[in-house]
């Protein structure tokens, strides 16, 4: 008997796999081959599989091939416990192993049995090795599924065809009817998948998703999953149509009143989300938040803090009657709720307060995650805003957040918090700096300890006593890396510079670091003291105080595209680096393709070209630095335009139609001496079409300016396969840029293409789809261009060929705003780190620099400031080159001559 307790004892075991080896379980695999089959040991071992592969152990396609064909075997068992893990084990490996195909008839044959885990998991499977061939053939079987009485077969069969929405999605499209009859299943979870599906169905017809929505408000769903995912498809509705039409918000208020708690605060969430919203509705949405708060439930109260939290970003006054219910949750339990709670008062609280809150949030900062802890990090960085006398509280907490145990993330979202502080507030300069001092001395991470060092030689040698922060840059080329090394002998050099009376002593200093290790904090110290030596001041300020021109990633990566072009004939030049980190998508890259690639892409995914923004924001940067000369090979491959000459620039995408539109397309303009390309980008998203003889008519505003050269069209454009047609036109530069708009219409032949056999109905008809107007502006013969000192250059040039202009920008309510604007309406580089302008500034000076496409450089400095309506920013714009017909050229950009 107690041998039996011992077993049970081993078998309850929490590391029963804890030293699991994977060849040894490999071995084990023969279990499945015995006769008759053991239920109790293939389990085990099966289990043994699964634990290996949520372990992250990874197995050779050998090897999930044969332990894939081992486990088909117990199809063979009737043990059911067995046959769950069965369709587990293949599920898994059926991504990973080779001919996972062969399994098809015996999942089809699982499909129609009369135990419902059996059907359900064999769809599941199928899900996973199913492709556009082999779904025709077992259509029926998920059709019949998807109408199924039993809720775990539906289910598995709707979640499956979203997944296989992906793979074949002319073919889900057709199940819309038997789809649209299992929503009104009495299931809830089967609701919900019914309701996602057919909206991923029509999602790209937004009156069929505004319909679908309108019917489902009127039959009032039951599932509250269903009811919740309705109210994210009206937010859709209304946001992407503008529709006036209150059905969909008061459906939205009615659920406010649900006795749901989880439709109730998706309607209030969603409220609070609103672009557009009256006072109203907020308040009824916060009142529903408000009731939450005081839950019994850890998950609402943590919900609906979070939900007030970034409301007080966008509409604090809202949430201030909520301010007594959120005190009470400072000492909640949960420490997630409670500092999304005490960040949400510092949002929305008055400056009396904020010491007390402050002090209560350090109390428990031990005991909350880094995630919530940059939540912090960034409420007091808005704190400082609001707040500026409150700084030295602000800079001892952010320092102790410094101090403390937490990755780099947090450690850098800390020290970017503190820079804020100091920019935006002078005063609190020296106690940052010296808290900073402190903690390099302890600091684990050599890049924050870089640029605090980078700081401490900034900012330093301007402080009341510069004297102090020497000893701690210099203990720094004594204990750490080289990297850092290199960084405090820079450093200590700035206090040369910029600190007379040290300047003996840092040259004492940067002696020493003559006889370093490494190379790189020799060769800094001996160029800095031949500058000193040289007294060469100037350069000295060129070399410690001018920042790189260009982001660091774009200029590597221009640097890689001229070594792999192998033409050295012309020096590199760094003006033709991006200096700015565009939010478009590089014209380059469609969908992870060029524009050029005709080849066809998976149906479903998007091949529209679509700016978008993302974490890869500086990959698009980097991508459009080499975008010109990749665009200038493609197009010297044309022979229509292989005489053009030198392509001096392309443009961004411009949108000429809506993104769902049946007909999808964007151009890049193309620039040369004396001709302008017109490419344009077109995808059909209609299944039951192919067009062809596709091109595009344009009309000139005016047909004086220009002369039409050629055209290109598309010969066939079928679904889904993004193809490109051209325009061509030239210009006389003697005569001045063709400064003008078009109007443009897309032309084409449609054939009807049956779905289900893909037979074109012949011949077809002519037809024609209006496109947006198209422009061309200044910026398309402006580049950006880069002077070390733009100061120095601007006094260079005469004021005799200036130009000054003076207007408004309507509508403008803001100088970061007005900053934006400029910048992309000239397309010129920003100087000096003039485009980054001072939190609620009202006056600013921007500086730009840029070249025309005959290599003239142009500088532009823009004074701004907001009016007395604070609604529109007037602008004085002073513009100076060596042409005056090009100042002209540049103000014409804002000015309508």
């Amino acid at each position: 008997m107690a041998s039996r307790v011992q077993k049970k004892d081993d078998d309850e075991s929490d590391f029963l796999f804890e030293n699991l080896d994977k060849g040894q379980v490999i071995q084990e695999k023969r279990a499945f081959n015995e006769s008759p089959i053991h239920p109790r040991k293939c389990s085990l071992v099966i289990s043994q599989f699964l634990y290996l592969l949520s372990r992250g152990d990874s197995f050779t396609k050998t090897e999930a091939t044969d332990i894939f064909f081992a486990a088909t075997k117990l199809f063979q068992s009737k043990d059911i416990p067995l046959r769950r893990l069965m369709y587990l084990l293949l599920k898994e490996l059926s991504t990973i192993s080779q001919d996972a195909i062969i399994v098809i008839s015996s999942l089809t044959k699982d499909m129609s049995h009369k135990i419902e885990l059996y059907r359900a998991n064999a769809i599941r499977i199928l899900c996973k090795i199913t492709d556009s061939s082999i779904l025709p053939q077992i259509e029926r079987y998920f059709k019949q599924s998807i109408v199924e009485k039993d809720p775990h077969v539906s289910s598995a069969a709707l979640v499956s065809s979203i997944h296989l929405l992906k793979v074949c999605p002319e073919i889900v499209k057709r199940w819309a009817n038997e789809v649209q009859e299992a929503i009104s299943n009495k299931s809830n979870m089967v609701q919900y998948h019914a309701l996602a599906l057919l909206h991923r169905i029509k999602q790209h017809d937004r009156l069929a998703v505004s319909k679908l929505v309108s019917n489902l408000i009127k039959n009032s769903l039951r599932s509250p999953y269903a009811q919740s995912y309705l109210i994210r498809c009206c937010i859709e509705v209304i946001e992407e149509t503008n529709t006036e039409d209150r059905i969909f918000r008061e459906y939205i208020e009615s659920c406010l009143r649900s006795k749901n708690e989880m439709v109730a605060y998706e309607a209030a969430r969603s409220i609070c989300t609103f672009k557009n919203v009256s006072n109203k509705e907020i308040n009824s949405a916060v009142g529903v938040l408000q009731n939450f708060l005081n839950s019994t439930k850890p998950t609402l109260r943590f919900a609906a803090v979070r939900t007030l939290n970034k409301l007080a970003q966008t509409n604090p006054t809202a949430v201030i009657p909520c301010n007594l219910d959120m005190e009470n949750l400072i000492t909640d339990t949960n420490r997630s709720i409670a500092t999304l709670a005490i960040t949400t008062l510092l949002k929305v609280g008055n400056e009396t307060n904020v010491e007390r809150l402050i002090k209560q949030i350090a109390n428990f900062l031990g005991d909350i995650n880094d995630e919530f802890k940059i939540v912090v990090v960034d409420a007091i960085t808005s704190l400082s805003q609001k707040f500026p006398k409150k700084y030295k509280h602000l800079i001892i907490f952010l320092n102790k957040i410094l101090r403390d145990e937490g990755t780099l993330q947090l450690k850098q979202a800390t020290l970017d918090a503190i820079l804020t502080v100091v920019n935006n507030i002078p005063e609190s300069k020296e106690i940052a700096l010296t808290e900073l001092c402190d903690y390099i001395e302890d600091c684990d991470f050599p890049d924050l300890s870089v640029q605090i060092l980078h700081l401490i030689g900034q900012e330093g040698p301007l402080t009341s006593s510069p004297a102090q922060y020497m000893r701690y840059i210099y203990n720094r080329v004594l204990l750490d890396g080289g990297i850092i090394r290199a960084a405090a002998v820079t450093s200590i050099a700035k206090f040369g510079l910029l600190y007379e009376p040290m300047k003996e002593k840092v040259v004492i200093l940067l002696q020493r670091c003559l006889l370093d290790e490494d190379d790189e904090v020799r060769d800094r110290a001996t160029l800095y003291l031949q500058l000193f030596k040289d007294n060469d001041i100037r350069y000295l300020n060129k070399v410690l105080m001018d920042d790189v021109p260009v982001p660091l990633n774009n200029l590597q990566k221009s640097l890689e595209v001229y070594l792999h072009q192998g033409d050295f004939s012309e020096p590199f030049d760094i003006a033709s680096v991006s200096t700015v980190v565009e939010t478009y998508q590089s014209p380059l890259l469609g969908d992870g393709k060029s524009p050029f690639s005709t080849g066809a892409s998976k149906k479903g995914d998007s091949v529209t070209g679509t700016p978008k923004s993302n974490n890869t924001s500086n990959n698009n940067s980097n991508e459009e630095s080499s975008g010109l000369e990749s665009f200038a090979t493609k197009l010297s491959q044309i022979p229509q335009f292989s005489t053009f000459g030198k392509l001096l620039k392309s443009s961004e995408y411009i949108e000429l139609t809506e993104t769902e539109t049946e007909y999808v397309v964007n151009c890049v303009k193309h620039i040369y001496r004396e001709h302008i390309v017109f490419q344009f980008n077109c995808t059909n998203t209609l299944n039951e079409q192919q067009l062809s003889n596709v091109s595009v008519k344009m009309v000139p505003s005016d047909p004086k300016l220009l002369k039409y050269e050629c055209s290109i069209p598309i010969d066939v454009l079928p679904y889904g396969e993004p193809q490109q047609c051209y325009v061509a036109i030239r210009y006389n530069p003697a005569n001045g840029y063709p400064l003008c708009s078009f109007s443009n219409a897309l032309k084409f032949k449609v054939k009807e293409v049956d779905p289900s056999t893909g037979e074109l109905d012949e011949p077809g008809y002519d037809d024609q789809y209006s496109l947006e107007r198209l422009e061309i502006v200044p910026k398309d013969f402006l580049n950006r261009a880069f002077v070390g000192n733009f100061s120095e250059e601007w006094k260079k040039m005469s004021e005799d060929t200036q130009l000054v202009q003076t207007f408004s920008l309507v509508g403008v309510k803001s100088i970061d705003e007005a900053v934006k604007q400029i910048i992309k309406t000239l397309g010129m580089a920003p100087a000096e780190k003039s485009e980054v302008v001072t939190p609620k500034s009202a006056k600013h000076i921007l500086y730009l620099t840029g070249k025309s496409l005959n290599n003239q450089l142009i500088y532009v400095r823009a004074r701004m400031k907001l009016d007395q309506s604070q609604t529109n920013t007037d602008v004085e714009l002073t513009i100076k080159s060596d042409d005056e017909s090009l100042n002209d050229f540049v103000i014409s950009a804002f000015i309508e001559k």
